[in-house]
């Protein structure tokens, strides 16, 4: 069954823009997350809803300038709006144009608010510049039986999340903290859950980090606040896959943030099968966060190759054609927490086509177009 949200046609990193929702209950760290993202951004340009500016860092805003009309622009390219859900599609929509520039927004929703509608409006958005982009919902570590208990909800919420932070785990001991990270896991679908302390994710879970000096003619945020949190540590403990901080030092050391994914690059010249290949993708692992690339399902559809985009359980295929003289490739690549990298390379590696016209037949590509928005008519 397709979900409703992106236009045919608009294609992912080019013409749409990965919308996040950002959810927890108040006090949860979801603050300190978006501010993490936001200096940590690289490239990047980031747009943030937010309910309000009280706790979004007021170094960051002191870059660009000034704030006027709820909106400010800072010095990295992250353009910040103050809103609530009324206001939610003029918004998106100011943050979608393509003179805005923005690579992924994300929406800070208040402590109350309810993840399940922010999510619906955001699938239901017939805006073609975006596409869903999951919803992160951080939890406390440290309250998170006292948060259950105030706000039983909560599990629910687990349950639709597509990546689960459990936050201020430096706060817990590891025998406590191995439990709430259980109990967290029951209640998700196969979501990815990492644990985290400051709010400190590898941001490659949420963005596509570009490189700064593509940002030609323009100082970034990064070149002109080297925020290296001099003093502050990194959380020291476990990953919760089992293996240890490549880093307990200070944050200021960019490329030893402790690494909670693992990701697989997949690449090759012989055409996927359309059935095993969507049988691995509708079954596909725990903790599998996010799939993008092009996939060539070779004599199924010689005309087209296909730009893939899952984040958690939602997932999109679009149609487009091979360019001529261009070579015939599927380029993948797969992020996730606790996945088991060598097994899902080698279920890929079984999807392979090696009789080129096995699956050629008619129906080969049902299970495909399923996931491909249908074509709005011709005017």
């Amino acid at each position: 069954m397709t979900q409703p949200g992106a236009r045919a046609g608009a294609q992912p990193g080019a013409g749409q823009i990965p919308v996040v929702v950002l959810t927890g209950f108040l006090g949860s760290g979801k603050t300190t997350l978006l501010n993490h993202l936001l200096h940590r951004s690289g490239g990047s340009r980031i747009g943030a809803i937010v309910n309000d500016f009280g706790s979004i860092e007021i170094d960051a805003m002191a870059v660009a300038g000034q704030l006027g009309d709820s909106t400010v622009s800072l010095g990295n390219g992250c353009l910040c709006c103050a809103v609530d859900a009324s206001e939610l599609d003029e918004y998106l929509e100011r943050l979608a144009r393509p003179s805005a520039r923005i690579d992924v927004i994300v929406i800070e929703a208040s402590g109350l608010a309810e993840p399940q509608e922010l999510v619906r409006m955001v699938l239901a958005s017939e805006n073609p510049h975006i596409v869903y982009g999951g919803l992160v919902e951080v939890v406390d570590a440290a309250e998170f039986d006292s948060t259950r208990q105030r706000h039983p909800e909560v599990d629910r919420h687990l349950g639709i999340a597509d990546l689960v932070v459990v936050n201020k785990v430096d706060r817990v001991p590891e025998a406590e903290r191995e439990r709430i990270l259980g109990v967290v896991r029951g209640f998700t679908d196969r979501a990815a859950v990492i644990a985290a302390s400051y709010g400190r994710v590898d941001v490659e879970l949420l963005l596509d980090r570009k490189p700064v000096g593509e940002r030609i003619g323009q100082l970034s945020f990064d070149d002109l606040h080297q925020h290296d949190d001099a003093g502050q540590q990194e959380d020291g403990g476990q990953h919760e896959c089992g293996g240890q901080d490549e880093d307990g030092g200070h944050d200021g050391h960019h490329d030893h943030l402790h690494s909670a994914y693992e990701s697989l690059a997949f690449s090759c010249d012989v055409p996927m099968s359309p059935r095993p290949f969507m049988a691995l993708l509708d079954s596909r692992p725990e903790g599998l966060y996010r799939i993008k690339g092009y996939v060539d399902f070779g004599a199924a559809d010689p005309r087209n190759k296909y730009a893939v985009h899952a984040v958690g359980r939602f997932l999109r295929f679009y149609p487009e054609p091979w360019a001529p003289g261009e070579a015939r490739l599927t380029q993948l690549v797969l992020i996730g927490t606790c996945v088991d990298v060598p097994a899902l390379e080698k279920e890929l590696d079984a999807c392979r086509a090696y009789a080129p016209h096995a699956d050629a037949d008619e129906h080969s590509m049902w299970g495909v177009l399923r996931y491909v928005q249908e074509l709005d008519p011709v005017e």
